[in-house]
């Protein structure tokens, strides 16, 4: 029996693409819709109330990595894919390029009217702590390793990954002190929503770099700011923030050595292109009775 698939609320062309050439039957939203790609991160209720009207459907497809937004919805009686793993490429690789303009201090030098101060930071060799452990982990690993950069990977099961040292999150505040550069790639879930504090932050190198390329409220905004205005640590990059979008006027934008952009790690064309390969690589598997790649856990939020 072949496989109903819907793409609601909004289709594009290139996931209706995706789900035909990988043999499903796309359809709109009916009492036969069997498979679900989901398009708007932004209505989570939405999305809750059609399952409900259509319990029949079995199999979800969220369209980011993170779930958060979906917290309740993941509950419910079906199964559910993010894009986690889709965009790590891209992702991984704006981490590195935040990363390398915070060790060469390339933000002062952009604004800078005058000669300045003879300073850089090498990422070769250094001590790098990424918290998260998932695909974009792995694949921010395989940029690292040219670097000889000394890594260790906090994550929340003690999984090894290649070219790292793993441990757990019970080990985080021991592992601070240690990094010249932190990188956050962790989904948020409550025991991540303020991960970084006023202490945790504090627990930091003064010449240390933190970036976030993960979820805004990981980090406590107004802790950070007091931390770079301070001198706690050395500088930030944020490509996620709280709030976000960040407003105009908000005082992340003028704390000390603060390198911002707007979320823009995966691009609109990026993420069309690489949700199209996991909608049609899910539909695949779907109809097959395969695993279906990046299942969601309800118990573990990602």
């Amino acid at each position: 029996m072949p496989k109903v698939i819907a793409i609601a609320p909004k289709s594009f062309a290139e996931y209706e693409d995706a789900v035909i050439s990988a043999g499903g039957v796309l359809a709109p939203v009916s009492t036969e819709t069997t498979g679900l790609i989901w398009t708007d991160y932004s209505s989570p209720a939405a999305l809750g109330e059609l399952l409900r009207n259509h319990p029949q459907i079995d199999w979800v497809q969220l369209p980011f990595a993170g779930v958060d937004a979906f917290d309740q919805v993941i509950q419910m009686p079906h199964r559910f894919t993010s894009a986690k793993g889709a965009y790590r490429e891209p992702v991984a690789e704006h981490a590195l390029a935040m990363s390398l303009a915070l060790m060469r201090i390339l933000p002062e030098r952009a604004r800078a009217k005058q000669w300045g101060r003879p300073f850089a930071v090498s990422l070769y060799e250094a001590k790098v702590l990424i918290v998260g452990g998932g695909g974009i982990t792995e694949e921010l690993l395989n940029l690292l390793a040219p670097f000889r950069a000394d890594v260790t990977v906090i994550r929340k099961q003690a999984l090894g990954l290649q070219g790292c040292k793993t441990l757990t999150f019970e080990s985080l505040d021991a592992e601070l002190p240690l990094a010249d550069l932190v990188v956050i790639t962790a989904a948020l879930t409550p025991e991540t929503r303020h991960l970084f504090d006023a202490r945790r932050i504090g627990l930091m190198k003064p010449s240390a770099y933190l970036v976030n390329i993960a979820r805004g409220p990981i980090i406590k905004s107004e802790d950070l700011i007091s931390a770079l205005d301070q001198g706690v640590i050395a500088g930030a990059a944020l490509d996620v923030t709280d709030p976000e979008p960040l407003p105009e006027g908000h005082a992340l934008w003028d704390a000390k050595n603060i390198l911002i952009t707007p979320h823009t790690a995966d691009t609109r064309e990026m993420v069309v292109r690489l949700f199209s390969e996991r909608i049609r690589e899910n539909t695949l598997a779907f109809i097959a009775g395969d695993p279906l790649v990046g299942a969601v856990s309800a118990k573990l939020g990602y």
